[in-house]
């Protein structure tokens, strides 16, 4: 078995990019465990599927009269999982 590839010869910054892809992952099971566990194609989806479909998002962020809006085009298949995910984790009560 060939030894892994590093993005950098620097022990620190490849402990830094470690970090920050256990978050992601951790990240991303989180969220469907939370708000995505009904919703069939994506409460099991790979890391992929899940970038392709959700974070990856073809949408606009307009600012109008002091609000923030996002404008999600309404033929992606996708919209109605985005929102449903968007409002369940804006409902999710704030840790203190």
């Amino acid at each position: 078995m060939p030894a892994p590839r590093y993005t950098s010869a620097s022990w620190e910054v490849n402990r830094g990019w470690m970090l920050a892809a256990n978050i992601a992952a951790d990240l991303d099971a989180w969220l469907r465990l939370l708000v995505l566990h009904d919703i069939d194609d994506l409460a099991d989806a790979e890391p992929d599927t899940m970038r392709f479909r959700l974070y990856h998002l073809p949408a606009r962020l307009a600012d109008h009269a002091r609000r923030r809006w996002l404008r999600i085009e309404r033929t992606w298949p996708w919209a109605k999982a985005f929102t449903t995910c968007w409002h369940r984790l804006t409902a999710l009560p704030a840790v203190t």
